[in-house]
């Protein structure tokens, strides 16, 4: 000891060493250990930290854990000095005041049933004794806390300093790392009492890759070095207490590591290239398969795969490697084809990435679907583009670029030029590619300017030659339908066409256009066994009735009511005749052929015996007896069908009409004076069983006219005109008969009583705005004619409410004021009302007023006795009709006086019920009155019947009538 004493000494310098003294004499060292060659002790300092000294006795060396740059340091020296004063004073190591304790470090074994934790113990060890810490290490060296003197060494900091402010002794995973890190370094460790080895490697879960079938599992397992694994964060090993990882995974990953997965072979080069560098870099990963494929250096570039599917384009953006492609990035994960996987090159993938929204303005991980029109433009654009390096694969380029116009060919074909060919064609680099000539006609009427070829590709539409020819031909293709020939009613308009076109016209499609072309000057006829005298414009008629059968197309007699159109279809019965009429005009068939062909043996097919006379030249029959028996009436070849009040057909899905429309019957008549009754559908349907195929099917028909002319298209509704003028013949009174008397149609406004009026605006309050809303999100129609029907009730007569009974009615005082000037004058009246309620109210009124009349509905037994009752000079001056039983098949032209006590859109209807008094055999004017109650729907009603009328005067020409109620005129009635 005296040797290594004055070996400290020598080595000193004087400074260092007046410090080591200056420390042995203020009793700052405390001996820990005499090991024979080895002393170990402690210099407290006034920073808190006990350096450790080492004195090496025998081989006369020294070593301090202060780490400062004087060797030997002023720690050392004072350690030489306190040790050989202790010897001197009889004392193995000296024993500071100051210094009564030390820390010792403990781990125990968590005991709590249940628990799997191991607990961290720290106690100051003095005189025997062991206490807990009152704070943490830094707080007592530093006098900031008074607590007991001990010399706490760096190594004891550092373990301070791990527990990161933790005092209890159940610690958490977090600190494990760092505290087994700084105990490492700290002797006399125990688990249990035992000395327990601290190892700071970590240890965790193991990834392990082997062969499974055809592909590899990837999945955890436990290091097999782990002997016991505790809770909270530490396992003992083989090499001692380690501390245990639980890296930061991303979802994939850990999803991996929870429940294992299998790669199959697309997907070895994503786990090679993605999955396990990542957990390389946080986990041991031991692989056990050879079916890996191999890391090869690689450049990345774009790829661009464009596919067509009809009229879409789907552009797929990629960034792949390798040429062939071995691998592709797929939102941001690299997937290989093949054995090898290249390396990423991430900053030359954003550079890729970045040039890609720039230059085309998409993006890597979206697939885009482009229609038509955008599709062309960007192939256009990406052929167009410089400078991007990318591969572009599939045919969809190819499928949306762009050739020149098409070039139209329209021919004619078939026995006698019946038929016709149309094609389009555009050049192309391959020759030319054809254009289906539906698709060329859709996308024209679509308003779209570019039409896909057959073979892919598109172009450009001859759209002025389909605005001058386009509507005629897509006439064609709907009466033509699937079939090779034109229908012969639709030959007109073929030839038409073709003349147009500058084609040379076969004989037989020229004799169909000669014929119309001679159309005002139609051979005459001179009718067989007619007795009667016709007028001018009736002989005109039957004339034009007669053409028409030689020429083998039906015709629909549309004259205004009351011109005679019965008596002009008798004037042409040839062969064996079915009549078609209302139940209550059958009569009037079997006595107008009575008195104008008694040539003509007549069998009215009627009633529960009926039978079918096969010997009858013309057999009556009626609308529903059609339906019921077409089994028998269908089989019949008829040589003349006549339909009377045609427009009762004006449904064409309905049973009556399809019954109709199965008729056979070399020549088909239509007779109606509002052959447009509710809509365009009803001119479809008439022509449809007069002459089949001349406008194809409904919806073509609605595509091609109906929707067009109700949006007010002119053009549309002039080629309607164009193509039923051959076959409607329509006359109105005022043009073919000048000596009929003017009729005049009035309306009397009526100011509803402050009763009347606070109870029709309730129930406008109550309905109308639930009726608007379902009406403008397209809901419940039959709500709104409910609400509408109780609107018009109350602007008619309280009494017709349901709950209101006794009341009186401002439009039936009018209507008697008004009765009775018309009464005094001579007159005679029609009186009609939709609702027979209404009729029971005015019954009252008119016996009160001592006014005779006759009343007419649908369950009047004998019609014609009252008729002839009314007709009579001295029957009665008034007749209460329903609008629908007195609409049709009456001749009252006794009466010069018309009363219309209910508007109702339907102008027809009206119009039908008016013209019972205007018809021939008329001598006085005829005067149309309309009761209209002031600020209620029956004034809208009126506009409404305006709009109506030019509906139908648009297809048919003046005088015409169109009904139909849609939701957009409910909506317009109560606004």
């Amino acid at each position: 000891m005296d040797e290594l004493f004055q070996s400290v000494r020598e080595a000193c310098p004087p400074s260092v060493w007046s410090k080591g003294v200056e420390l042995a004499r203020g009793d700052k060292v405390t001996g820990d250990k005499d090991a024979g060659g080895e002393i170990h002790l402690r210099v407290l300092t006034p920073s808190g930290v006990s350096p450790r000294v080492t004195l090496y006795v025998a081989d006369g060396e020294w070593q301090c854990s202060c780490g400062g740059d004087d060797d030997p340091c002023a720690h050392v020296a004072a350690a030489v000095i306190a040790i050989r004063r202790a010897r001197e004073q009889g004392r193995a190591l000296p024993q500071s005041a100051a210094a009564e304790g030390r820390l010792v470090y403990r781990f125990l074994r968590d005991t709590t049933p249940g628990a799997n934790n191991i607990l961290f113990i720290r106690r100051l060890a003095a005189g025997g004794t062991e206490e807990p810490l009152p704070a943490s290490l830094a707080a007592l060296t530093s006098g900031r806390v008074k607590g007991p003197s001990f010399a706490a060494t760096a190594e004891d900091h550092a373990v301070d300093q791990a527990l990161a402010g933790e005092r209890g002794e159940l610690l958490p995973a977090r600190v494990f790392p760092a505290l087994i890190a700084a105990l490492a370094r700290v002797e006399g460790v125990t688990f249990d009492g035992k000395p327990l080895p601290l190892d700071p490697t970590p240890v965790g879960p193991i990834v392990i890759v082997r062969d499974d079938g055809p592909g590899v599992r990837v999945e955890a397992a436990p290091d097999p070095a782990i002997r016991e694994t505790f809770a909270n964060g530490a396992a003992l090993c083989a090499t001692g207490l380690r501390p245990v990882v639980r890296p930061q995974l991303t979802p994939p990953e850990q999803e991996v590591l929870k429940n294992g997965r299998f790669f199959g072979r697309q997907e070895l080069g994503f786990l090679a290239a993605e999955l396990l560098p990542g957990l390389r870099a946080r986990l041991v990963v031991d692989v056990r398969t050879d079916r890996l494929p191999q890391r090869t250096a690689g450049k990345p570039r774009l790829e661009l795969e464009l596919s067509g599917a009809g009229d879409r384009l789907t552009v797929e953006p990629a960034i792949v490697y390798g040429d062939p492609v071995t691998a592709r990035v797929k939102a941001g994960l690299l997937y290989t084809y093949g054995n090898t996987v290249p390396a990423r090159d991430m900053d030359h993938e954003r550079r890729l990435k970045d040039e890609l929204a720039r230059k085309l303005g998409l993006d890597l991980d979206q697939k885009l679907t482009l229609p038509a029109a955008e599709a062309i433009a960007f192939v256009a654009r990406l052929q167009r583009l410089q400078g991007i390096d990318a591969d572009v694969t599939g045919r969809g380029a190819d499928q949306f670029r762009q050739y020149e116009a098409l070039t139209p060919a329209f021919a004619l074909a078939g026995d006698g030029a019946d038929g016709f060919e149309l094609a389009f064609t555009a050049a192309t680099p391959a020759g030319k590619g054809a254009a289906d000539p539906g698709q060329v006609l859709a996308a024209w009427r679509a308003g779209e300017s570019l039409v896909r070829l057959v073979d892919g590709g598109y172009a450009p539409l001859p759209r002025d030659w389909l605005t001058r020819y386009g509507d005629r031909i897509l006439e064609l293709l709907a009466a033509k339908g699937d079939k090779a020939a034109v229908p012969r009613p639709a030959l007109p308009l073929l030839a038409e066409l073709a003349g147009e076109l500058g084609l040379p016209i076969p004989a037989g499609l020229a004799a169909v256009r000669d014929a119309f072309a001679r159309f005002d000057r139609v051979p005459p006829y001179t009718p067989k066994g007619l007795r009667a005298s016709l007028r001018d414009y009736q002989k005109t008629g039957v004339d034009w009735l007669a053409f028409l059968r030689a020429q083998g197309f039906g015709a629909l007699l549309a004259d205004d009511m009351g011109l005679g159109k019965t008596l002009q279809a008798i004037a042409v019965i040839e062969g064996r005749t079915l009549v078609v009429a209302p139940t209550s005009v059958a009569p009037n068939w079997q006595a107008e052929l009575a008195r104008f062909r008694p040539d003509l043996s007549v069998s009215l097919y009627h009633g529960g015996g009926r039978e079918l006379d096969p010997r009858a030249d013309v057999t009556i029959t009626t609308y529903a007896i059609l339906r019921l028996d077409l089994a028998r009436l269908a089989p019949v070849a008829w040589d003349l069908a006549v339909l009377d009040e045609a427009q009762l057909i004006k449904n064409p899905q309905s049973q009556m009409a399809r019954a109709a429309f199965a008729l056979d019957a070399r020549f088909r008549v239509a007779l109606s004076g509002t052959p447009v009754e509710n809509r365009l559908d009803d001119l479809y349907s008439q022509m449809r069983f007069l002459n089949p195929g001349l406008f194809g099917e409904l919806k073509s028909f609605q595509d091609n006219f109906a929707r067009k002319i109700e949006a007010g298209d002119a053009e549309a509704a002039a080629r309607l005109r164009r193509r039923v003028k051959p076959f409607v013949l329509r006359r109105l009174k005022s043009e073919v008969a000048p000596e009929l008397p003017p009729r005049t149609d009035v309306t009397l406004s009526v100011e509803l009583s402050p009763k009347e009026r606070d109870r029709y605006e309730a129930i406008k309050a109550a309905t109308r705005q639930d009726v608007l809303e379902k009406l403008a999100q397209g809901g419940n129609v039959l709500a709104a004619l409910e609400a509408l029907l109780r609107l018009r009730q109350a602007a008619s007569h309280p009494d017709l409410l349901p709950g209101v009974e006794g009341e009186a009615s401002s439009k039936v005082l009018t209507f008697m004021d008004r009765l009775a000037e018309s009464l005094a004058g001579g007159h005679k009246a029609l009186v009609f009302s939709q609702w027979t309620a209404f009729l029971d109210l005015l019954e009252a009124p008119l016996g009160a007023a001592g006014v005779p009349f006759l009343r007419l509905d649908g369950s009047t037994v004998d019609r014609q006795a009252v008729v002839r009752q009314f007709q009579a000079a001295d029957g009665p001056p008034v007749l209460i009709m329903s609008l629908k039983a007195g609409g049709v098949g009456l001749n009252l032209t006794a009466a010069d006086h018309v009363f219309i006590m209910d508007p109702w859109w339907n102008p027809a209807a009206e119009d039908q019920a008016a013209d019972r008094a205007h018809r021939i055999g008329q001598d006085n004017p005829v005067l149309v009155h309309r009761l209209v109650a002031l600020g209620t729907v029956e004034e809208r009603i009126l506009l409404l019947q305006e709009r109506k009328r030019a509906l139908a005067a648009a297809a048919v020409g003046e005088g015409g009538a169109a009904a139909g109620l849609s939701r957009d005129d409910l909506l317009a009635l109560f606004d």
